[in-house]
């Protein structure tokens, strides 16, 4: 079930699935541990002897967050159990404390109200060895395990603490305390160890008609005991948790505002709704230490037994290149110190890595088919980096902070890419393509490298390194004519994909159209209005436009990942948001009046159609109904949705003062 809301402070992320039920707590990094492996976390409510989860079809929802911040605003409606709930739910964004205020209204009253809040405890991802129990002094219960603590607690009225609790044993038959819940009374075993979930309750009935019920939860979390008691719950009782509420809000409002300030006029709100949106998820994504997390949406384990907790450099360096458009200096400048520390001593970027800047899973092989040693890795992944340190540097021209990463970052990675090509065709060696699918010498790669080369030469002309800008520069230029004698094919009449390198150094085109023969030009190495570019776009366009309902495009012709239709004539695959905004983006390079331009408003249009309701966006979509597929929020989504919206407004505001001081302006008008 895709995440519908996210929520953190880039130490902790909390995510919701679509049903408002709490599925994912990473602490104390973004992406690493999940505490709770993706298990439901449920909240109930027991009103004059009926019971509901939020996982009840019959409650009907709408999920929001307050404007422009990672506060939740969610307002829940349960027909039978005669209530409407209302929660506003935080990560404090400075301590680690997961905030739950919970508002319970029923039109006719109650005698009896109970809200119950329960925790599937995996601790750092493993349910051997956690304890729960009651903590009578903090009246919460406490989970724990070696260094890490997690005490759930809460405050109503008057009454501080919690009301009731179960602490049990799950598995082995045994379905968890939750169950307990459903009679509206819980056990108060006092502690309990091994495989352990527990549940919380709180009392807030009776109620009159119409009378508001108020309740705050919480969850405190810390690596020692005082950063959960002294310095957790007890800051928390004598603030009050308004004030951490309303600092958190007017934090996020005011961080998400450094954008363009006429998107509206360009675009219309909705548009501008989902920029802030985009930046907010693409910052709680971003673990404090810099790693920059693909997704969090620990469901994507059931498709491959892994996640995508993880940080590629290659999504981190787009993602980054859009927070840096949106003014986030700071942000980014954590991820390019990261990926400094990262880098191998050979000078290039592995596959993942954890938010820890350590290797991560992976399926790439350190031998070929001959048992000689290659290199796993997505080279692409190398050259983005420095493309995007550049545009970093382009943007907030802060030398001081570039000077020491140029000899630690910039010179060993642009000098092993210069070492690795193949003398005999002038193409880089082959890598796996950023699908992670194919071996071979891909165009985006080739895209890719030339810009961080090109990017490198920058860097040595800005610090007087002549020697190392000609090797750059004519590393480049080399790597541009090899592309046009052999990744051009005048056989299908634009760019391969991909070519394959066989062992006597022969040359096989790939033939499969590919979206993201766009890294071509996206990054700089040609012109967006060059013929072979526009030829290559125009045939991505006619070939990998979904036809059915849900329209989009396509990664590749019969593209496999999450299949829904095998009529690859009507559904060449399922659309990415990824790949429909590089189209977008070619429409927007060629625009040449603001009336060019509709095309580029009509996919973003499509984009905004197509978020979940709390404003995420996915990997992908079913074809034909729209649903998300694979994981939910896509970091990399929000970020070319965030470059996309720029370059528009950028290019709108060129060409309305191109006409404006020449032909008669056509200046879109917003929908």
């Amino acid at each position: 079930m895709p995440r519908t809301i996210v929520i953190g402070n880039g130490n902790v992320l909390v995510g919701f699935d679509a049903n408002y039920t709490v599925r994912d707590l990473y602490f104390p990094r973004v992406g690493d541990a999940n505490q709770t492996m993706g298990n439901p976390c449920h909240t109930g409510f027991f009103i004059d002897g009926k019971f509901a989860w939020l996982d009840d079809p019959a409650w009907q929802r709408e999920l929001e967050y307050a404007p422009d911040s990672l506060v939740t605003n969610v307002t829940l409606k349960h027909p039978r159990l005669g209530i409407a709930v209302k929660f506003e739910d935080f990560v404090d964004m400075a301590r680690n404390w997961f905030v739950r205020k919970v508002e319970v209204v029923s039109p006719s009253g109650f005698d009896v109200g109970r809200v119950f809040f329960h925790y599937d405890w995996y601790i750092e991802g493993s349910d051997i060895g956690n304890t729960v129990a009651y903590d009578p002094r903090h009246r919460g219960v406490l989970a724990y395990k070696a260094n890490r603590y997690f005490l759930m607690g809460g405050i109503h009225g008057s009454q501080f603490g919690i009301d009731t609790w179960a602490n049990g044993k799950k598995g082995n038959g045994a379905a968890g305390t939750w169950i307990d819940a459903e009679d509206g009374v819980l056990g108060r075993n006092p502690i309990e160890q091994g495989a352990v979930d527990c549940t919380v309750g709180f009392e807030i009935g009776p109620a009159v008609a119409g009378e508001p019920r108020q309740l705050t939860h919480w969850v405190c979390m810390g690596t020692r005991l005082s950063e959960v008691t002294t310095y957790g719950q007890d800051l928390l009782v004598a603030k009050g948790a308004e004030t951490y509420r309303g600092r958190t809000i007017t934090y996020w409002r005011v961080w998400s505002e450094k954008d363009h300030r006429h998107i509206d006029e360009e675009l219309g709100p909705e548009v501008t709704h989902l920029y802030r949106r985009s930046i907010l998820t693409a910052r709680s994504h971003v673990d404090n230490h810099g790693g920059i997390i693909a997704a969090t949406d620990f469901d994507i384990t059931k498709f491959a037994r892994d996640t995508y907790a993880y940080a590629w450099p290659r999504d981190g360096a787009i993602v980054a290149n859009a927070l840096d458009r949106s003014g986030h200096e700071d942000v980014t400048r954590l991820f390019f110190t990261f990926c400094q520390e990262s880098l191998v001593e050979e000078g290039f970027f592995l596959h993942k890595y954890t938010p820890y800047g350590l290797p991560g899973s992976s399926w790439l092989p350190w031998v070929d088919s001959h048992g000689l040693r290659t290199l796993p890795i997505q080279e692409d992944e190398t050259g983005l980096v420095l493309w995007a340190l550049w545009q970093h540097y382009k943007i907030h021209r802060n030398l001081d902070y570039i000077l020491h990463l140029y000899s630690t970052l910039v010179v060993p990675a642009a000098d092993w890419m210069v070492e690795y090509f193949d003398d005999r065709n002038g193409l880089i060696k082959p890598s796996w393509d950023l699908w992670e699918e194919r071996w071979g010498v891909h165009a985006f790669t080739v895209g890719s490298v030339w810009a961080g080369l090109d990017a490198a030469r920058n860097f040595a002309e800005l610090f007087g390194d002549k020697p190392a800008l000609v090797r750059y520069r004519d590393a480049a230029e080399r790597l541009r004519e090899a592309s046009d004698t052999h990744l051009y094919s005048p056989e299908l009449g634009r760019f391969a994909r991909r070519l394959a390198v066989e062992e006597d150094g022969t040359l096989t085109v790939d033939m499969v159209i590919d979206s993201a023969i766009c890294g071509l030009w996206r990054f700089g190495m040609y012109s967006p209005d060059e013929a072979r570019i526009a030829d290559t776009m125009e045939a991505i366009h006619e070939q990998l436009s979904n036809k059915g309902d849900a329209g989009g495009i396509a990664r590749y012709k019969d593209d496999y990942y999450f299949r829904v239709e095998n009529n690859s004539s009507r559904v060449p695959g399922n659309p990415w948001f990824i790949c429909t905004l590089w189209m977008a983006q070619w429409h927007i390079a060629m625009a040449k009046t603001t009336a060019d331009l509709k095309p580029a408003r009509d996919i973003i249009n499509w984009v905004v159609a197509h978020q979940l309701p709390g404003g995420l966006l996915s990997e992908q979509l079913d074809p034909n109904t729209g649903v998300p597929l694979s994981v939910s929020p896509l970091t990399w989504s929000h970020a070319e949705l965030i470059t996309t919206v720029d370059e528009f407004c950028r290019k709108a505001d060129h060409l309305s003062h191109v006409q404006h001081n020449g032909a008669p302006s056509h200046r879109l008008q917003s929908v």
